[in-house]
């Protein structure tokens, strides 16, 4: 059990420090705007407000809930659910993001290489710009982790390599 112990502070740790490496000068309470924070900021998971990552319904039952920012505008920090068996169409970001996983197992795989398999406690750092990939949660249980970015969310699906022109 001690093990079990471990894996939850772990996990909690590193949630926590991808939050702290964003700066406290960040961190915001919505209720709040442009307020500085001077202490701690507690946000017990039954206070979340989840909603849907994407309201045109592309992805259903992909929720998020930021825990500060706003990932429609601008830096932020959220937690992220994808239901078991979730998979993207091939995609890129505009902007990097820093994920660490807290439950279920998330896998990536970047194009032309082998799918990512990686579970509670481990860390993902998703380039932006050209880092095409299909994004993933494995059938066995719904994906929760937490993402950071300095800048908004985004999902840009790829598109074909054009064809060379013909002569």
């Amino acid at each position: 059990m001690k093990s079990g112990r471990f894996l939850a502070f772990a996990v909690s740790f590193l949630a926590a420090a991808a939050v702290v490496a964003q700066g406290f000068g960040d961190m915001k309470p919505k209720t709040v705007p442009k307020a500085k924070v001077s202490g701690p900021v507690f946000l017990p998971a039954a206070d979340l407000k989840w909603v849907d990552l994407d309201p045109s319904g592309k992805f259903p039952g992909v929720v998020i809930a930021d825990a500060w920012g706003d990932h429609t505008t601008g830096a932020y920090g959220a937690f992220i659910k994808f239901p078991a068996g979730f998979t993207t169409p091939l995609h890129t970001h505009t902007n990097a993001t820093k994920l660490v996983i807290i439950s279920g197992t998330f896998i990536q795989t970047p194009e032309g290489k082998p799918a990512v398999r990686l579970g509670p406690g481990s860390y993902l750092m998703q380039p932006g710009g050209s880092y095409r990939h299909v994004t993933a949660c494995d059938k066995a249980s719904e994906c929760l982790f937490f993402a950071q970015s300095s800048a908004k969310f985004d999902l840009v699906p790829a598109t074909a390599a054009k064809a060379p022109a013909s002569k």
